[in-house]
């Protein structure tokens, strides 16, 4: 019985994560992670989350191909692809919960910033993206997904609705391509991780394809408020939880 209670949880889990993620650009992680730890125990958990992710963000690209921002996606994998090697090294001893806390205080503070910032706020050039790419690289090898604190630099880039959900996912997928790389050379990507990642793919596309027709209808104010409300939860659930 708790086996298929378990089937029926990460089934659940990947089709919210994968249309809240398809809608939102970030936040599936923050659904979809819980659970996989509560399966698999936390080492195996990040691992098949990658791959699961790597499925969802490739749907994404698909669904939004029309409206991708190419650039953006090079000079960040130019910095992210050796940035995640290294990350992917560090992730096998890596303490997690103090990072977590500060990318919670980080995630807070963005909303406000948005909010009483000066008029005028940083938008960063399309060069920036490689420096982006590496640190977001790194710090999601160690994570699992860094989606939250990706999100308003991308935003800010000037990336609305379509052209911001599939930019981001395209450079994700070359961040989770390159992670899973570094997993299988650090030992810790095994047959049972890829076989659960790949086993939740189809549930993932799905979610993404709902997603993606409630991302046609929404309005971009709201679109810029559900992104901010959902900062706000996954903020204070790094902070509070770790």
């Amino acid at each position: 019985m708790s086996e298929v209670f378990n089937l029926l949880l990460l089934a659940g889990g990947a089709f919210v994560a994968s249309a809240l993620a398809a809608v939102t650009g970030f936040g599936g992680a923050a659904v979809l992670l819980p659970i996989l730890v509560l399966v698999f125990g936390v080492r195996d958990a990040i691992p098949i989350l990658t791959v699961a992710q790597l499925i969802g963000n490739g749907s994404r690209v698909w669904f939004n191909r029309s409206e991708l921002v190419l650039p953006v996606v090079g000079w960040f994998a130019a910095g992210g692809v050796p940035a995640a090697l290294v990350g992917g090294v560090f992730f096998a001893t890596a303490p997690l919960g103090f990072l977590k806390r500060l990318l919670g205080i980080f995630l807070l503070a963005t909303v406000l910033y948005r909010h009483v910032g000066k008029t005028g706020a940083f938008r960063p050039s399309l060069h920036s993206f490689a420096g982006l790419g590496a640190i977001f690289s790194f710090l999601s090898a160690l994570l699992g997904s860094v989606g939250p604190i990706m999100a308003p630099f991308f935003l800010a880039y000037g990336l609305v609705k379509g052209a911001y959900i599939g930019t981001e996912a395209f450079a994700t997928v070359v961040m989770h391509v390159t992670k899973l790389v570094a997993y299988g050379g650090a030992s810790i990507l095994t047959l049972q991780s890829v076989a659960a990642g790949l086993a939740l793919g189809p549930i993932m596309v799905f979610g993404s394809f709902i997603g993606k027709k409630i991302l046609d209808r929404l309005p971009e104010l709201l679109f810029v408020l559900l992104i901010e409300g959902t900062l706000l939860v996954a903020g204070l659930g790094f902070l509070i939880f770790g």
